[in-house]
């Protein structure tokens, strides 16, 4: 029997059945649009980081710093950290890939949340190992659940504290808890990209864990709160011997000066951090209570954005299509197994206004 053989190059086994990540739609019919599907940043940037990115424009013609260093000696005198023990990468997504690619391969298995950041599972099948999903509670993510999951397989777990795109988050005794009762050979990945948004007391982003614990390690990003989404920018905090093997598996120029200097600048202006805080706490608040009062259940969010439940997936689906017809772009949850939802990102005090007068007009 002959057996046709396909053309061309063919692709390691498993990377055909990956799923491909599709960002929130960026653009509408309308004379105006608000673009509220992508978490990103309603007050812009720092006018600090924005010119020290200017200033790079001098220095194109030169490779960057491969070791970030300015970039990791500002974050760690940010926090109280020690800079080798950082690593920095081009948005937290590639950090998460280093760390899959770096501690699994075929055979070996990793969990995530029902509920969890969608790159989880494509980094986790690009590695040849398998993903494993613990069930929710409240689309909050469950230690127990978690932890049930795991094997004599399992390497990696990786946990969004605060969780995208539910928006909730676990209590830092629980992460502890998580951790007490990992088997030492198992990484938790704690991915905390929305840290900055949260001041509960009992919330931590995980920086004494990461401090402390040799299979910890703490991934941060540029891209919410500090506003620098289009540099794709993000850092790591853990043990020395972890970041060591990042650090041999990395681009070796994979941050740009501009970022390094954009990042340099965003870190040390606390001013703008603390606006873009109270910004988010003040309209958070009220898109959550407002779209409550017209009958809609909002999940308790502590990030920038707030996942809104429809009754079905029709009028979920109905609802995207009327606010994009209004210049409103929120975020389909589909992919991630909630198509009676939307995702609605914290924007201008013009979008919030609109979104809910749309949202009113729709369920008259």
């Amino acid at each position: 029997m002959v057996t046709s053989t396909p053309a061309g190059p063919q692709p390691k086994a498993g990377i055909l059945d990956i799923t491909a990540y599709v960002p929130g739609k960026a653009g509408a019919k309308g004379a105006k649009v608000h673009k509220l599907s992508a978490n990103e940043s309603p007050i812009g940037a720092s006018s600090l980081a924005a010119a020290a990115y200017a200033q790079e424009a001098a220095n194109l013609s030169l490779y960057p710093d491969g070791a970030a260093t300015a970039l990791r000696e500002a974050i760690a005198a940010r926090y109280g950290l020690a800079a080798d023990r950082i690593i920095c990468g081009a948005g937290s997504d590639e950090i998460l890939q280093l760390i899959a690619h770096a501690y699994l391969t075929a055979g070996d298995e990793a969990i995530y949340s029902q509920y969890g950041f969608m790159v989880y599972p494509i980094v986790i099948a690009a590695s040849g190992a398998k993903a494993v999903v613990a069930p929710e509670k409240n689309y909050t993510t469950d230690v127990d659940a978690m932890l049930a999951c795991v094997t004599p397989r399992t390497k990696v777990m990786f946990l969004a504290n605060p969780n995208n795109p539910t928006g909730t988050y676990l209590p830092f005794s629980e992460v502890k808890r998580l951790h007490a009762a990992l088997p030492p050979h198992v990484l938790l990945v704690l991915d905390a990209a929305y840290a900055e948004f949260v001041r509960n007391n009992d919330y931590e982003a995980g920086i004494a864990l990461a401090s402390e614990a040799p299979n910890v390690i703490m991934a941060r990003t540029f891209s919410k709160i500090h506003g620098l989404a289009a540099l794709r920018l993000g850092w790591a905090y853990g043990p020395a011997a972890i970041i060591d093997v990042l650090n041999r598996i990395r681009g070796a120029f994979n941050v740009s000066s501009a970022a390094i200097s954009a990042g340099v600048a965003a870190i040390g202006d606390t001013a703008f951090v603390e606006r873009a805080y109270q910004h988010n706490e003040t309209w958070l608040h009220f898109l959550s209570e407002e779209i409550r009062k017209l009958g809609l259940v909002v999940t308790p969010s502590v990030g920038n954005f707030v996942l809104i439940h429809f009754k079905d997936a029709a009028q979920a689906q109905s609802a995207d299509a009327y606010l994009q017809a209004h210049g409103l772009i929120l975020r389909r949850m589909d992919g991630y197994g909630l198509p009676h939802t939307l995702r609605l990102s914290v924007g201008t005090e013009e979008a919030n206004r609109a979104v809910v007068s749309a949202l009113r007009e729709l369920l008259k």
